[in-house]
């Protein structure tokens, strides 16, 4: 069993995670709080496996638990606002789940939880969630999955400049804007048409019609430099010097 604390400074959003705790086998809930320094005080006592964690919290922000936890329990973040994904993944959380919070997603983060803290009793999920990015072959858009369970965002594709992966998260930059979605780089890569999208490094697709310049091992868009990877560099210089 896999021990939870559900935190979040709205009583009525602990009662939804809890709720969900209870519905799953191989969770079980320790308790609940709405207050980040009562559960960083759990925490420490060494009792709590796993924390799902609001990040915008009084007192204590869920980016500053993170820091203080010390890695004594996994995280899972519940949070309204995707612009802190990256943020929350650079302290290692096992999955980012946007509200409103939809059971089969949650399920199927606490599946990864699974996964990471008892991988010898892990089982493979039941619950299968939707592709997050629809496209074909003849269209020259994609739909992004966003925030919420029903919103999908259409996005040109001549719009993209750029793309980072991290972990189970990408964000797409545009000429407009920044788009968080859940979805790996590797499926990501197999949605976009290849011309004009490019992988150069284990972490970034790229535009190739988007290039402002190529300068040693190192890719320019606008004001952003971008790595050329190592196991894609042969590849990619071959495709630059074809277009010469």
């Amino acid at each position: 069993m896999i021990r939870c604390l559900a935190v979040d400074d709205e009583a009525y959003a602990t009662k939804i995670i809890a709720d969900y705790v209870k519905k799953i086998p191989f969770l079980e809930l320790v308790g609940t709080t709405t207050s980040a320094i009562d559960a960083l005080s759990q925490v420490q006592q060494g009792n709590i496996d796993l924390v799902f964690l609001d990040i915008q919290m009084p007192d204590l922000t869920g980016i500053q638990f993170l820091k203080l936890c010390s890695n004594k329990c996994k995280v899972i973040l519940t949070t309204a606002y995707p612009e802190y994904a990256l943020d929350g993944f650079e302290h290692d959380v096992i999955d980012y789940l946007l509200k409103p919070i939809a059971f089969d997603r949650f399920y199927k983060a606490a599946q990864k939880a699974l996964n990471i803290i008892s991988p010898s009793v892990a089982q493979p999920a039941p619950v299968i969630e939707a592709q997050p990015m629809v496209a074909t072959a003849a269209s020259d858009y994609m739909f992004i999955k966003g925030e919420s369970k029903n919103k999908f965002l259409k996005v040109d594709y001549q719009d993209i400049l750029y793309i980072e992966g991290l972990k189970n998260y990408v964000s797409v930059f545009t000429t407009s804007q920044r788009i968080i979605t859940y979805q790996t780089l590797r499926d990501m890569e197999t949605t976009l048409p290849q011309p004009p999208f490019y992988r150069v490094h284990k972490s970034y697709i790229i535009s190739i019609d988007k290039i402002r310049m190529v300068d040693g091992n190192t890719v320019y868009i606008q004001d952003q430099s971008i790595p050329i990877g190592e196991t894609y560099r042969d590849d990619f210089f071959k495709l630059i010097r074809e277009s010469e």
